[in-house]
């Protein structure tokens, strides 16, 4: 069974690879993902929750819409998040995300802060009996 969520390396940027039996399984997995980049997620506790509704121009916009509204709200709130539900519904998505706020003294970070979402080498498609999405990050 593959991992969930895999790094993705690219010369100025960084990426995941996530994988889901559903593409809304796919779309949490690349959320949680992103995070991974950024920080030890176990250091994460479930404080805060925040609900996310969105539609899209097509899936490929939802995706980066929905990891682009996460980073904004790490960006202006300071969370940060470790847990996703995604509902999708053609293009449009609800989701759940549980975190808290980050404190430098308790989160270990890996010196990568995700400032937006790429549509380079972006690919959504399937992948045996799920769903495979490929997402790049600037850094």
């Amino acid at each position: 069974m593959p991992p969930r969520y895999e790094p993705l390396e690219h010369t100025a940027e960084a990426g995941v690879i996530a994988r889901g039996a559903t593409l809304a399984e796919a779309f949490a997995n690349a959320a949680e993902g992103m995070y991974a980049l950024v920080l030890e997620l176990e250091g994460v506790e479930e404080r805060e929750t925040r609900e996310i509704a969105l539609e899209g121009g097509s899936l490929d916009a939802l995706l980066v819409d929905w990891l682009q509204e996460l980073v904004f709200l790490t960006e202006t709130e300071g969370l940060v998040f470790r847990r996703f539900e995604v509902e999708l519904s053609g293009i449009r998505l609800r989701a759940r995300a549980w975190g808290e706020p980050f404190d430098e003294r308790r989160h270990v970070t890996h010196n990568v802060m995700v400032k937006a979402v790429t549509r380079h080498m972006l690919e959504i498609g399937r992948e045996g009996g799920g769903y495979r999405v490929q997402v790049l990050f600037d850094i």
